[in-house]
């Protein structure tokens, strides 16, 4: 299998902050493309989230390997000048400034692509370029609330924050795809595109589920750990006070779980529980089965017994967990702070080891 990426020989130029658009251009390095993350005097301010990584921000370690940093004042008359000569060598233009921003500069997307017709610009905002919030400022908790996924997320206490920043990756995931799609159609039509991209109709769009539901006429419920239209499908607690997560898929499971682990197969002609519809509706007295019988075993009894039936379960972890979890692969990061181990991108291309690249300091321009 040949060695070389398949991005490489592409440039990216990202007027880029935060967590949205750096997750997109660090997939893009990842892939071989030469990323120069434009900076402002200073810097990103994703820089200054934390400092647990090394003494650096956690945030800006993740998503910044592999790209060279260039501080421009966009300002001043020598900081335009600089920014257009990076754009007429790039491929790829992604950017998450302030609507309008950009453009108020003279590299709106319009401008850009007429200037170079090769050009994909990919902007990202947080509520797209038209409509009564369109001027509004955006960040991912900001989103999770208006959007309405802080409605279906937690338990009975109240709306809840998902717990990790999942409109900014789930934006950043979208503009990946979208601007792979792109790079594609133009090796078929040597033309570039303007994509644009909104955080809040992407989680609009991973929101479909619970939506149809309430125009369907059945409100979602904020369930913590369990799903609201399939049952068993919750957390147990064991003996030993630890949790397992229990997911039935069909009925036919259930029959495994009642004669196998539960030891009462008459579970399985029971009105009460003999179809997904009905265990549901009787959620309840379904759960207090399970529970009879994981109370009286350890997690590890729970766990080998689940696993002999051949149905599904995880263990309920926590950060420390996840940190020595016998599943998990890392990769290691040269930063400015000194080595970071962290876990490793999801996308194994069997036969080929990637390297990552450095992250920058500010104004490093080699990667």
């Amino acid at each position: 299998m040949s060695s070389k990426l398949p991005l490489e020989g592409l440039t990216v130029v990202a007027f880029e902050q935060a967590v949205a658009a750096p997750f997109c251009t660090s997939r893009l390095a990842d892939a071989g493309a030469r990323v120069i993350k434009i900076e402002r005097p200073e810097g990103d301010f994703a820089r200054g989230y934390d400092t647990v990584a090394a003494g650096q921000s956690s945030y800006f370690v993740w998503l910044n390997r592999g790209k060279e940093s260039r501080v421009v004042d966009l300002a001043t008359p020598a900081g335009k000048s600089e920014a257009a000569a990076l754009i007429a060598q790039a491929d790829v233009l992604v950017q998450n400034l302030k609507p309008g921003a950009l453009a108020r500069l003279g590299f709106g997307a319009e401008v850009l692509r007429e200037r170079h017709p090769r050009l994909i610009v990919c902007s990202i905002s947080g509520y797209g370029d038209s409509g009564p919030m369109a001027e509004r400022k955006a960040y991912d908790l900001l989103i999770q609330a208006e959007s309405g996924l802080a409605s279906v997320t937690g338990g009975g206490d109240g709306p809840a924050r998902v717990g990790t920043s999942i409109v900014d990756i789930a934006t950043g995931a979208t503009a990946h795809a979208a601007i792979l799609e792109a790079l594609i159609a133009r090796g078929n039509s040597g033309q570039g595109c303007d994509i644009r991209i909104s955080m809040f109709d992407v989680m609009a769009d991973w929101l479909t589920v619970p939506l149809l539901h309430q125009e369907g006429g059945k409100p979602p419920q904020r369930m913590g750990l369990a799903h609201p239209s399939i049952a068993p499908y919750g957390a147990f607690h064991t003996r030993d006070g630890k949790l397992v997560l229990l997911s039935i898929q069909s009925d036919r499971e259930w029959g495994l779980l009642a004669e196998k682990v539960l030891g009462d197969p008459a579970l399985v002609r029971d009105p009460r529980f003999a179809t997904n519809v009905a265990r549901v509706a009787n959620r309840g007295e379904t759960d207090a089965q399970v529970s009879r019988v994981l109370a009286g075993l350890d997690e590890a009894q729970a766990c080998e017994a689940l696993a002999a039936a051949d149905l599904a379960f995880a263990s309920v972890n926590d950060m420390a967990a996840l940190s020595t979890h016998p599943h998990l692969r890392r990769i290691t990061v040269d930063t400015p702070g000194g080595e970071v181990s962290y876990p490793a991108p999801a996308p194994i291309v069997m036969g080929e080891q990637r390297r990552y690249g450095r992250v920058p300091a500010l104004g490093e321009a080699e990667s």
